[in-house]
């Protein structure tokens, strides 16, 4: 039998998608944090810019509050991975990619896909390990 000596934790973003499709925004096991694919809706609004450039700020937005909530940073992330509808997307989206990894430097991946809604236009996943508080 498994032990765990710390229980898991589901982050939520608000939004009712999340409990129709039954996932979390995140969870959080041990030290690891598990951030879904994330897209530009802004969930306060549950409104989504036309413009990619600012999805993509939006998601990355999402992203870093569901990170924060589990005690985590962008700058924890040790993997991402792009989902992008058009591939014409990425020369303009590489610079926003570097602009927020510019320390975490995570292991990367870029794929080109349909997405479930028209409107978006890119979504990222994530995964962070959080920084322990003792020294390694």
């Amino acid at each position: 039998m498994v032990s765990r000596t710390m229980p898991r934790q589901c982050i939520s973003s608000g939004s009712s998608f999340e409990v129709l499709a039954g996932y979390s925004r995140a969870l959080v096991e041990g030290d690891t944090v598990y951030v879904s694919g994330t897209t530009g809706f802004d969930y306060s609004t549950m409104s989504i810019s036309d413009d990619p450039i600012e999805q993509t700020h939006q998601a990355f937005r999402n992203i870093g509050n569901a990170l924060a909530e589990a005690g985590a940073t962008l700058d924890d992330v040790v993997r991402v991975q792009y989902f992008i509808t058009d591939a014409a997307y990425f020369a303009t989206l590489a610079p926003v990619f570097g602009h927020y990894f510019a320390k975490a430097r995570p292991a990367a991946s870029a794929l080109v896909v349909g997405l479930v809604d028209a409107r978006m236009k890119i979504e990222i996943e994530v995964t962070a390990r959080r920084a322990s508080e003792a020294p390694r």
